[in-house]
Protein backbone atom coordinates (compact mmCIF):
# COMPACT_ATOMS: atom_id res chain seq x y z
CA UNK A 1 0.00 0.00 0.00
CA UNK A 2 2.99 2.41 0.84
CA UNK A 3 4.98 1.34 -2.49
CA UNK A 4 1.51 2.17 -4.22
CA UNK A 5 1.04 5.62 -2.74
CA UNK A 6 4.65 6.70 -3.04
CA UNK A 7 4.10 5.59 -6.72
CA UNK A 8 1.40 7.65 -7.43
CA UNK A 9 3.09 10.44 -5.93
CA UNK A 10 6.05 10.22 -7.79
CA UNK A 11 3.97 10.00 -11.01
CA UNK A 12 2.61 13.36 -9.46
CA UNK A 13 5.44 14.93 -8.89
CA UNK A 14 6.82 13.99 -12.14
CA UNK A 15 3.97 15.24 -14.27
CA UNK A 16 4.04 18.35 -12.37
CA UNK A 17 8.03 18.94 -13.33
CA UNK A 18 7.15 18.18 -16.77
CA UNK A 19 4.13 20.47 -16.72
CA UNK A 20 6.53 23.56 -15.07
CA UNK A 21 9.11 22.42 -17.61
CA UNK A 22 7.08 22.84 -20.83
CA UNK A 23 5.24 26.15 -19.41
CA UNK A 24 8.78 27.58 -18.78
CA UNK A 25 10.02 26.68 -21.97
CA UNK A 26 6.26 28.08 -24.00
CA UNK A 27 7.40 31.21 -21.62
CA UNK A 28 10.44 31.48 -23.17
CA UNK A 29 9.45 30.98 -26.90
CA UNK A 30 7.31 33.75 -26.43
CA UNK A 31 10.07 35.84 -25.05
CA UNK A 32 12.67 34.98 -27.58
CA UNK A 33 9.75 35.68 -30.45
CA UNK A 34 9.48 38.91 -28.70
CA UNK A 35 13.00 40.11 -28.94
CA UNK A 36 13.57 38.82 -32.34
CA UNK A 37 10.50 41.43 -33.11
CA UNK A 38 11.91 44.19 -30.71
CA UNK A 39 15.64 43.87 -32.20
CA UNK A 40 14.43 43.92 -35.69
CA UNK A 41 13.00 46.85 -35.62
CA UNK A 42 15.99 48.95 -33.11
CA UNK A 43 19.03 51.09 -34.87
CA UNK A 44 19.05 53.51 -36.65
CA UNK A 45 15.66 53.87 -37.85
CA UNK A 46 13.30 52.84 -35.03
CA UNK A 47 10.23 50.71 -36.40
CA UNK A 48 7.38 49.29 -33.91
CA UNK A 49 7.39 45.52 -33.11
CA UNK A 50 3.95 45.60 -35.36
CA UNK A 51 5.77 47.31 -38.88
CA UNK A 52 8.39 44.88 -38.49
CA UNK A 53 6.08 41.94 -38.52
CA UNK A 54 4.12 43.88 -41.55
CA UNK A 55 7.72 44.07 -42.88
CA UNK A 56 8.46 40.49 -42.33
CA UNK A 57 5.01 39.35 -44.22
CA UNK A 58 5.76 41.68 -47.50
CA UNK A 59 3.92 44.35 -46.27
CA UNK A 60 4.06 47.87 -44.96
CA UNK A 61 7.01 50.55 -46.42
CA UNK A 62 9.15 49.48 -49.64
CA UNK A 63 12.37 51.15 -46.62
CA UNK A 64 11.08 49.18 -43.93
CA UNK A 65 10.95 46.24 -45.62
CA UNK A 66 14.56 46.79 -47.04
CA UNK A 67 15.99 47.36 -43.67
CA UNK A 68 13.84 44.63 -41.64
CA UNK A 69 14.39 41.75 -44.26
CA UNK A 70 17.75 42.56 -45.61
CA UNK A 71 19.58 44.31 -43.00
CA UNK A 72 18.65 43.08 -39.74
CA UNK A 73 16.51 40.38 -39.52
CA UNK A 74 19.56 37.97 -40.97
CA UNK A 75 21.83 39.06 -38.13
CA UNK A 76 19.01 38.38 -35.65
CA UNK A 77 18.45 34.80 -36.80
CA UNK A 78 22.11 33.84 -36.88
CA UNK A 79 22.36 35.46 -33.30
CA UNK A 80 19.33 33.35 -32.37
CA UNK A 81 21.09 29.52 -33.88
CA UNK A 82 24.50 30.74 -32.77
CA UNK A 83 23.01 31.44 -29.17
CA UNK A 84 21.10 27.53 -29.70
CA UNK A 85 24.31 25.98 -30.94
CA UNK A 86 26.73 27.44 -28.10
CA UNK A 87 23.78 27.01 -25.37
CA UNK A 88 22.80 23.02 -26.50
CA UNK A 89 27.07 22.19 -26.64
CA UNK A 90 27.37 23.47 -23.69
CA UNK A 91 24.46 21.11 -22.29
CA UNK A 92 26.38 18.21 -23.74
CA UNK A 93 29.67 18.68 -22.20
CA UNK A 94 28.37 19.57 -18.98
CA UNK A 95 26.43 16.13 -18.81
CA UNK A 96 29.55 14.33 -20.80
CA UNK A 97 32.06 15.41 -17.64
CA UNK A 98 29.62 15.37 -14.90
CA UNK A 99 31.24 19.45 -14.27
CA UNK A 100 29.05 22.24 -13.87
CA UNK A 101 32.13 24.36 -14.84
CA UNK A 102 32.53 22.87 -18.55
CA UNK A 103 31.99 24.87 -21.83
CA UNK A 104 32.94 24.30 -25.37
CA UNK A 105 36.04 26.40 -24.81
CA UNK A 106 37.21 24.38 -22.60
CA UNK A 107 38.01 21.22 -24.36
CA UNK A 108 40.01 23.62 -27.43
CA UNK A 109 36.56 23.54 -29.89
CA UNK A 110 36.26 26.75 -29.45
CA UNK A 111 40.42 27.79 -29.78
CA UNK A 112 40.31 24.78 -32.77
CA UNK A 113 38.37 26.52 -35.14
CA UNK A 114 39.76 29.93 -34.45
CA UNK A 115 43.18 28.89 -35.10
CA UNK A 116 41.59 27.05 -38.20
CA UNK A 117 40.25 30.60 -39.37
CA UNK A 118 43.59 32.32 -38.59
CA UNK A 119 45.90 30.27 -40.85
CA UNK A 120 42.97 29.82 -43.56
CA UNK A 121 43.55 34.21 -43.44
CA UNK A 122 47.21 34.00 -42.92
CA UNK A 123 47.60 31.19 -45.95
CA UNK A 124 45.24 32.71 -48.41
CA UNK A 125 45.48 36.77 -48.05
CA UNK A 126 47.62 39.08 -50.09
CA UNK A 127 50.13 40.43 -48.55
CA UNK A 128 50.31 43.67 -49.79
CA UNK A 129 46.23 44.39 -49.62
CA UNK A 130 44.46 41.57 -47.32
CA UNK A 131 42.44 41.14 -49.46
CA UNK A 132 41.53 37.58 -49.91
CA UNK A 133 42.95 35.98 -52.64
CA UNK A 134 40.15 32.66 -52.67
CA UNK A 135 36.70 33.51 -51.97
CA UNK A 136 34.55 34.03 -48.12
CA UNK A 137 32.66 31.10 -48.27
CA UNK A 138 35.48 28.47 -47.35
CA UNK A 139 36.15 30.22 -44.01
CA UNK A 140 33.22 28.38 -42.17
CA UNK A 141 34.43 25.20 -44.10
CA UNK A 142 37.83 25.94 -42.58
CA UNK A 143 36.60 26.54 -39.10
CA UNK A 144 34.32 23.24 -38.95
CA UNK A 145 37.39 21.32 -39.51
CA UNK A 146 39.55 22.96 -37.01
CA UNK A 147 37.42 22.47 -34.19
CA UNK A 148 36.41 18.74 -35.90
CA UNK A 149 40.35 17.96 -35.45
CA UNK A 150 40.72 19.58 -32.35
CA UNK A 151 37.90 17.56 -30.59
CA UNK A 152 39.64 14.36 -31.93
CA UNK A 153 42.98 14.81 -30.56
CA UNK A 154 41.82 15.77 -27.39
CA UNK A 155 39.26 12.47 -27.37
CA UNK A 156 42.24 10.39 -28.48
CA UNK A 157 44.48 11.68 -26.03
CA UNK A 158 41.88 10.89 -23.17
CA UNK A 159 41.67 7.56 -23.82
CA UNK A 160 43.00 5.74 -20.71
CA UNK A 161 42.98 1.88 -20.06
CA UNK A 162 40.11 1.46 -22.70
CA UNK A 163 37.70 4.33 -21.93
CA UNK A 164 37.63 8.37 -22.07
CA UNK A 165 37.86 9.56 -18.65
CA UNK A 166 36.03 12.73 -18.26
CA UNK A 167 38.20 14.37 -15.85
CA UNK A 168 40.88 13.80 -18.25
CA UNK A 169 39.17 14.94 -21.06
CA UNK A 170 38.97 18.70 -19.09
CA UNK A 171 42.54 18.68 -18.39
CA UNK A 172 43.95 17.66 -21.80
CA UNK A 173 40.73 19.96 -23.33
CA UNK A 174 42.37 22.80 -21.17
CA UNK A 175 46.11 22.19 -22.42
CA UNK A 176 45.03 22.30 -26.14
CA UNK A 177 42.60 25.57 -25.99
CA UNK A 178 46.05 26.81 -24.41
CA UNK A 179 47.88 25.12 -27.21
CA UNK A 180 45.64 26.54 -29.76
CA UNK A 181 45.43 29.98 -28.54
CA UNK A 182 49.21 29.96 -29.03
CA UNK A 183 49.07 28.92 -32.51
CA UNK A 184 46.64 31.85 -33.41
CA UNK A 185 48.82 33.91 -31.61
CA UNK A 186 51.73 32.87 -33.81
CA UNK A 187 49.63 32.78 -37.13
CA UNK A 188 48.40 36.47 -36.43
CA UNK A 189 52.20 38.27 -35.93
CA UNK A 190 53.28 36.47 -38.95
CA UNK A 191 49.34 37.86 -41.20
CA UNK A 192 49.27 41.12 -42.98
CA UNK A 193 47.92 43.83 -40.41
CA UNK A 194 44.65 44.03 -42.45
CA UNK A 195 44.51 40.02 -42.08
CA UNK A 196 45.29 40.22 -38.12
CA UNK A 197 43.01 43.10 -37.77
CA UNK A 198 39.80 41.13 -39.71
CA UNK A 199 40.90 37.90 -37.59
CA UNK A 200 40.80 39.84 -34.39
CA UNK A 201 37.41 40.88 -35.03
CA UNK A 202 36.48 37.39 -35.64
CA UNK A 203 38.05 35.41 -32.97
CA UNK A 204 36.50 37.94 -30.46
CA UNK A 205 32.41 37.25 -32.00
CA UNK A 206 30.08 39.05 -34.01
CA UNK A 207 27.21 38.41 -36.37
CA UNK A 208 27.66 41.34 -38.04
CA UNK A 209 27.73 41.11 -41.72
CA UNK A 210 25.52 37.83 -41.96
CA UNK A 211 23.46 37.68 -45.14
CA UNK A 212 20.26 35.06 -46.18
CA UNK A 213 22.68 32.43 -47.75
CA UNK A 214 24.66 31.80 -44.25
CA UNK A 215 21.39 31.30 -42.50
CA UNK A 216 20.29 28.64 -45.35
CA UNK A 217 23.27 26.58 -44.23
CA UNK A 218 23.70 27.44 -40.96
CA UNK A 219 19.54 27.14 -39.54
CA UNK A 220 19.14 23.62 -40.89
CA UNK A 221 22.43 22.27 -39.19
CA UNK A 222 21.80 23.17 -35.80
CA UNK A 223 18.11 22.52 -36.12
CA UNK A 224 18.22 19.35 -37.04
CA UNK A 225 21.52 18.83 -34.76
CA UNK A 226 19.68 20.18 -31.82
CA UNK A 227 16.77 17.65 -32.69
CA UNK A 228 19.10 15.11 -32.70
CA UNK A 229 20.36 15.93 -29.41
CA UNK A 230 17.19 16.31 -27.63
CA UNK A 231 16.26 13.02 -28.76
CA UNK A 232 19.77 11.87 -27.77
CA UNK A 233 18.81 13.03 -23.79
CA UNK A 234 18.59 9.68 -22.25
CA UNK A 235 22.02 8.97 -22.93
CA UNK A 236 23.08 12.10 -21.36
CA UNK A 237 20.43 11.36 -18.81
CA UNK A 238 22.61 7.92 -18.08
CA UNK A 239 25.52 9.27 -17.92
CA UNK A 240 24.63 11.57 -15.03
CA UNK A 241 25.10 8.03 -13.05
CA UNK A 242 28.35 7.82 -13.75
CA UNK A 243 30.32 4.86 -16.01
CA UNK A 244 29.67 1.66 -13.41
CA UNK A 245 25.83 2.38 -13.19
CA UNK A 246 25.50 3.05 -16.32
CA UNK A 247 27.27 -0.07 -17.67
CA UNK A 248 25.47 -2.28 -15.63
CA UNK A 249 22.32 -0.76 -17.04
CA UNK A 250 23.71 -2.18 -20.54
CA UNK A 251 24.88 1.05 -21.92
CA UNK A 252 27.62 1.68 -24.02
CA UNK A 253 29.50 4.31 -22.27
CA UNK A 254 32.37 4.72 -24.28
CA UNK A 255 30.38 4.89 -27.73
CA UNK A 256 27.63 7.07 -26.16
CA UNK A 257 30.01 9.70 -24.95
CA UNK A 258 32.13 10.01 -28.39
CA UNK A 259 28.37 9.68 -30.37
CA UNK A 260 27.24 13.10 -28.00
CA UNK A 261 31.14 14.92 -28.04
CA UNK A 262 30.27 14.68 -31.91
CA UNK A 263 26.99 16.12 -31.55
CA UNK A 264 28.80 18.59 -29.57
CA UNK A 265 31.69 19.49 -32.12
CA UNK A 266 29.02 20.02 -35.12
CA UNK A 267 27.18 22.19 -32.88
CA UNK A 268 30.03 24.72 -31.88
CA UNK A 269 31.89 24.31 -35.24
CA UNK A 270 29.29 25.09 -37.06
CA UNK A 271 28.55 28.29 -34.68
CA UNK A 272 31.81 28.99 -34.69
CA UNK A 273 32.28 28.76 -38.46
CA UNK A 274 29.87 31.54 -39.05
CA UNK A 275 30.05 33.66 -35.87
CA UNK A 276 33.06 33.44 -34.42
CA UNK A 277 34.43 32.62 -30.64
CA UNK A 278 31.63 33.59 -29.40
CA UNK A 279 32.15 32.70 -25.17
CA UNK A 280 30.73 31.94 -22.37
CA UNK A 281 26.66 30.85 -23.76
CA UNK A 282 27.23 27.49 -23.51
CA UNK A 283 28.49 27.81 -19.68
CA UNK A 284 25.51 30.06 -18.65
CA UNK A 285 22.81 29.00 -21.16
CA UNK A 286 22.59 25.17 -19.55
CA UNK A 287 23.12 26.59 -15.62
CA UNK A 288 19.77 29.24 -15.96
CA UNK A 289 17.53 26.32 -16.97
CA UNK A 290 19.09 23.71 -14.65
CA UNK A 291 17.33 26.21 -12.22
CA UNK A 292 14.18 26.61 -13.94
CA UNK A 293 13.14 23.04 -15.09
CA UNK A 294 15.31 21.21 -13.74
CA UNK A 295 18.57 18.90 -14.77
CA UNK A 296 16.65 15.68 -16.47
CA UNK A 297 17.62 16.62 -20.28
CA UNK A 298 14.30 16.19 -22.07
CA UNK A 299 13.47 19.59 -20.57
CA UNK A 300 16.69 20.97 -19.80
CA UNK A 301 17.89 20.94 -24.26
CA UNK A 302 15.34 23.19 -25.32
CA UNK A 303 15.52 25.88 -21.84
CA UNK A 304 18.82 25.88 -22.60
CA UNK A 305 18.47 26.34 -26.08
CA UNK A 306 16.08 28.97 -25.85
CA UNK A 307 18.07 30.70 -23.26
CA UNK A 308 21.32 30.58 -25.34
CA UNK A 309 19.49 32.53 -28.45
CA UNK A 310 18.07 35.19 -26.10
CA UNK A 311 21.71 35.95 -24.40
CA UNK A 312 23.52 36.09 -28.04
CA UNK A 313 20.49 37.89 -29.57
CA UNK A 314 20.52 40.68 -26.69
CA UNK A 315 24.27 40.87 -26.43
CA UNK A 316 23.98 41.72 -30.29
CA UNK A 317 21.23 44.27 -29.99
CA UNK A 318 23.44 45.69 -26.95
CA UNK A 319 26.26 45.93 -28.59
CA UNK A 320 25.06 47.98 -32.09
CA UNK A 321 22.69 50.25 -30.33
CA UNK A 322 24.33 51.40 -26.78
CA UNK A 323 27.47 52.52 -28.52
CA UNK A 324 25.67 53.88 -31.40
CA UNK A 325 27.49 54.85 -34.23
CA UNK A 326 30.20 52.62 -33.16
CA UNK A 327 29.51 48.66 -33.21
CA UNK A 328 31.15 46.50 -30.31
CA UNK A 329 31.47 42.75 -31.25
CA UNK A 330 28.20 40.49 -29.83
CA UNK A 331 31.18 38.65 -28.04
CA UNK A 332 32.66 41.69 -25.54
CA UNK A 333 29.28 41.09 -23.86
CA UNK A 334 28.78 37.08 -23.62
CA UNK A 335 32.43 37.36 -22.07
CA UNK A 336 31.74 40.50 -19.51
CA UNK A 337 28.65 38.57 -18.35
CA UNK A 338 30.52 35.41 -18.47
CA UNK A 339 33.49 36.03 -16.90
CA UNK A 340 31.89 37.19 -13.87
CA UNK A 341 29.40 33.99 -14.09
CA UNK A 342 32.21 31.50 -14.02
CA UNK A 343 34.08 33.11 -11.38
CA UNK A 344 30.96 32.63 -9.08
CA UNK A 345 30.00 29.46 -9.98
CA UNK A 346 33.80 28.84 -9.31
CA UNK A 347 33.56 30.19 -5.66
CA UNK A 348 30.57 28.45 -5.08
CA UNK A 349 31.30 24.82 -6.45
CA UNK A 350 34.88 25.62 -3.94
CA UNK A 351 32.58 26.15 -0.64
CA UNK A 352 29.95 22.92 -1.19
Amino acid sequence: MKKQIALRMGNGVSLLLNQKALLTSGCLLILTLFLVLLSTGMGDMNISPLRVLQAILGRGDDMERLVVTSIRLPRILMALFVGIGLAVAGSILQGLVRNPLASPEIIGVTGGAGAAVVLFLALFSDRDTGSLLISMEWLPLGAFLGATLTTFIVYLLSYKHGEVVPLRLVLIGIGIAALMQAITTFFMILSPIHTASQANIWLIGTVNGTNWGDIAVLAPWITVISLVTWIAARKLNIQQLGDSLATGLGSNVGRQRLYLLLLCTALVGGAVAFAGGIGFVGLIAPHIARKLVGSAYGALIPAAALIGALLVMAADLIGRTLFSPLEIPTGVFTAAIGAPYFIYLLLKSRST
